[in-house]
């Protein structure tokens, strides 16, 4: 079910007790028409089928996640797209299809170019246990055919979560945006679309092209983001482990985090979108900008607070506690049997179902 408003009241109860400013985030959401606590599905079910895929994404809508959460670019000619990455070689056979492009950008490549990727058979390779032959041979997406998939449900009914990747390489890409998303029918309700970035400028862009639209700033600690108190920056070519480097970093001063929850309020943001700490560390995980001090600074400036990228329930029962708003997750199943919601088949069962 996707009702924010019925959802927050069926919801809104099940951890106030035990919350730092829940009630805030409550009301907050409320008035945006935003699920809560909501259930984001990190480039889908990206746990289960590879990230920002046709069965990533039904897999989250037949679970019942409330936002599938979509990562903006644009290709050569023009069309919007959805992939993570600046470049493709994480991702997909670029290095085989495009030797000698197999660095270059998403937007070096048409849509028929990129359609003749295979952006599955990566994920058989990285997690054999959870590899499908169906995987083989999947294809990048379009935004239209992720909204496709989000109103192909008689019974699920997710919203769309967009974020705007490195929008300085796609300059009008806001409006661009708003154009696809006012073709398909989906600016005319409040909380079914929420946008993200972040970059302050394309905030501000978004803000101009969409003002009635929910917005997030993202939240990093570090280059172009808030400034740490060791003044350090990662360096990917040293031994140090990426996750650990993260974890012992701190925003410069209690002023410096503040700032940013000031940048998020003067470019039009009704909320945060900052990271989190692992317990047990791992490739999406970095420094804990949901300190409860941190959240309810957020909340007392009227902005919600949703926490990228959490799939352990030892980490969504902290964060929940420490007040966030609703959790970015790759496992939008695990959360949502968190939170007590009917899952009434599992993932395997379900992509099955789907064809995979």
């Amino acid at each position: 079910m996707h009702n924010p408003l019925l959802r927050t009241l069926a919801m809104g109860t099940l951890f106030s007790a035990s919350l730092a400013s829940a009630s805030d985030g409550q009301a907050l959401a409320a008035a945006q028409g935003i699920a809560y606590p909501a259930v984001i599905a990190h480039r889908g079910a990206s746990y289960d089928a590879p990230e920002s895929t046709k069965p990533a994404y039904l897999l989250a809508r037949q679970l019942g996640a409330d936002y599938l959460e979509v990562d903006l670019q644009r290709t050569r000619d023009g069309v919007l797209v959805v992939v993570h990455d600046d470049e493709l070689s994480r991702t997909s056979n670029v290095a085989e299809r495009f030797p000698e492009r197999s660095k270059s950008p998403v937007s070096a490549f048409t849509l028929a170019e990129l359609k003749s990727l295979d952006v599955g058979s990566w994920f058989n390779r990285a997690y054999p246990e959870r590899a499908r032959p169906s995987f083989k041979h999947l294809s990048v997406l379009t935004l239209d055919e992720v909204i496709d998939i989000a109103e192909g449900s008689h019974d699920r009914h997710p919203g769309l979560y967009i974020e705007t990747k490195v929008p300085g390489q796609f300059p009008g890409i806001e409006k661009d945006l708003k154009a696809r998303l006012q073709a398909r029918g989906w600016l005319d309700r409040p909380g079914r679309v929420v946008l993200q970035t972040f970059d302050r400028n394309s905030l501000k862009l978004l803000n101009e092209a969409m003002p009635q639209v929910p917005k997030i700033l993202l939240l990093w600690l570090g280059n172009r983001g808030i400034p740490s108190a060791s003044g350090q920056t990662y360096d990917p070519s040293g031994k140090q482990d990426k996750a650990t480097f993260y974890a012992r970093q701190q925003p410069k001063d209690k002023a410096a985090f503040l700032r940013w929850l000031d940048h998020a309020k003067q470019g039009g943001a009704i909320g945060t979108g900052p990271s989190a700490t692992r317990t047990h560390l791992g490739e999406q995980s970095y420094s804990d900008l949901i300190q409860p001090w941190m959240n309810q600074a957020t909340h007392e400036r009227g902005l919600l607070v949703h926490v990228y990228t959490l799939d352990d329930r030892v980490d969504f029962q902290k964060a929940m506690k420490a007040g966030v708003d609703g959790i970015f997750t790759n496992r939008p199943g695990e959360l949502l049997r968190f939170q007590q919601r009917t899952v009434k088949r599992s993932e395997s069962e379900l992509l099955k179902t789907l064809g995979y």
